[in-house]
């Protein structure tokens, strides 16, 4: 049995843990207000540019724009999106195994990796997966700018034939304690489906289709980018508000644990010392 002051210590360092998980989760929750609000603002324009693309797209020949050429599956690329930071329960953990399914799907030395997050990053390098690009710390001061550069960077490699699709894999914020890992096709671009009892309907483009599709589907990249982004970084702040949130109930329960431990630790010595006392007073 843990002697008292073994058990006093054993409360403080639990209680300082408690601190830091309280504050913890205190941070979590100012940051997750303020990535709520960039990811409720920039969800109903990404939705929209994605239908009406969509629907442009079905619309239009394959040769209007090198985005919509399908050129088959030989080698795909798998954008991860994962934390720069831990404790936030299984955030990264769904990713990577997400990441890894998608990987054990198809042939892996066809899928190469573009890992945005330190923890993906980590976890991917060391088991000697493909690696196109990494980049950590951007979810620090995130901003458009990364997400034009990121979308950038793979509309070049597409247009060059450097590879043949894109998925993104991130986590979407559903709610405070919910998130869902999400795979979404990035390119080429998706075409809707026209149903059969759909009108045929067809665009005037002005000045021309490859004009128009010439400036918006770079934009529609960076607008998926940008979208992926912000729901990861909310979600990530609420996973880790939930985590910590836990972390400090649980450590409640050990304080209490630990006290009800001590307290009859101090009352067996209590009473074996009125014990010795009327032992040798009888003597």
């Amino acid at each position: 049995m843990a002697s008292l002051r073994e058990t006093r210590k054993k409360i403080k360092t639990v209680k300082s843990t408690q601190q830091i998980t309280k504050a913890m989760k205190m941070v979590s929750a100012a940051k997750l207000r303020r990535a709520q609000e960039a990811m409720f603002a920039a969800r109903p324009y990404a939705r929209k540019m994605l239908e009406v693309l969509g629907d442009l797209a079905a619309r239009a020949e394959s040769q209007a724009h090198p985005l919509l050429q399908d050129r088959g599956d030989k080698r795909v690329v798998l954008i991860v999106i994962t934390s720069d930071k831990g404790l936030c329960g299984g955030f990264n953990a769904n990713i990577i195994r997400t990441a890894v399914r998608f990987l054990a799907e198809r042939d892996a030395k066809q899928v190469s990796l573009a890992l945005l997050g330190r923890k993906g990053r980590d976890y991917f390098k060391r088991r000697q997966y493909a690696v196109r690009t990494e980049q950590v710390g951007i979810f620090q001061a995130l901003r458009f700018s990364h997400a034009r550069q990121i979308a950038h960077g793979i509309i070049e490699g597409f247009v060059k034939g450097e590879f043949d699709q894109v998925f993104l894999v991130y986590n979407e914020f559903k709610s405070v304690i919910q998130q869902r890992v999400v795979v979404d096709h990035l390119l080429p671009i998706e075409r809707s489906e026209i149903r059969p009892d759909e009108p045929e309907l067809d665009y005037i483009y002005e000045p021309s289709a490859r004009g128009i599709f010439a400036g918006l589907l770079p934009k529609f990249i960076e607008t998926q980018v940008w979208h992926a982004l912000l729901e990861s970084a909310a979600a990530e702040h609420s996973a880790r508000m939930t985590a910590m949130d836990a972390a400090t109930t649980n450590a409640s329960d050990v304080i209490e644990s630990l006290t009800l431990h001590m307290n009859k630790v101090r009352q067996a010595a209590i009473t074996r010392e009125i014990i010795e006392v009327v032992s040798g007073a009888s003597a």
